[in-house]
């Protein structure tokens, strides 16, 4: 009878052990779940953190690759899909979000390599001043899909075709985990750190 007792007890202690890790992360009460589907691939929440603007919270970041990794190298190489999925804090002008992430990608990228990005970059200042305002709540998303690109995806509506260079994706990414990104402790987060 004791080894019945102990078995269910172990087994109750291995499915919530089993739930915790399955659980979704919450940040600054946004929920990242532990996976996600990209083009029908299943990735893994890789890290998650927030975006501070001096002591202002101004978004969650969280980033989906089918294995973890800890570097900006792996995460560019790492074949598959991926996704890096943003949710908002507070209100922002889109227009200011688009500047700020051409910034980001400037200050991510060689001068060489930028005058190839011109175009893209233009077309995601358009996407995003389109949006007039991203609220508390409102989401975008930046997905690699193999085969077909940069997909943006702004308040679960996918915005016009993608682009297609692999180069424009790393670009993208460099905003986040280059040597100058946005927020370096969100960098770390991201990168499965603290």
């Amino acid at each position: 009878m004791k080894l019945v007792q102990h078995l269910v007890l172990a087994l109750g202690a291995a499915l919530l052990a089993f739930n915790a890790l399955a659980a979704p992360v919450e940040i600054h009460g946004v929920k990242l779940e532990d996976t996600t589907q990209v083009h029908g691939t299943q990735l893994q929440l890789n890290g998650a953190g927030t975006r501070y603007k001096f002591v202002v919270k101004v978004y969650v970041a969280g980033l989906y690759l089918a294995k973890k990794v800890n570097t900006p190298d792996e995460v560019i190489n790492q074949p598959g899909p991926k996704r890096l999925i943003v949710t908002m804090l507070r209100t922002i002008d889109s227009k200011e979000l688009g500047k700020l992430l051409t910034r980001g990608v400037e200050d991510n990228t060689g001068k060489a390599a930028i005058s190839k990005l011109i175009p893209g970059l233009i077309r995601m200042g358009e996407i995003f001043a389109a949006q007039k305002n991203l609220v508390a709540g409102d989401q975008f998303m930046i997905d690699w899909v193999p085969g077909t690109g940069t997909v943006i995806t702004v308040k679960d509506v996918v915005q016009g075709e993608p682009f297609q260079e692999p180069e424009f994706f790393k670009a993208l990414m460099m905003i986040w985990l280059g040597s100058s990104p946005a927020d370096y402790k969100l960098k770390e987060a991201l990168l499965g750190g603290k």
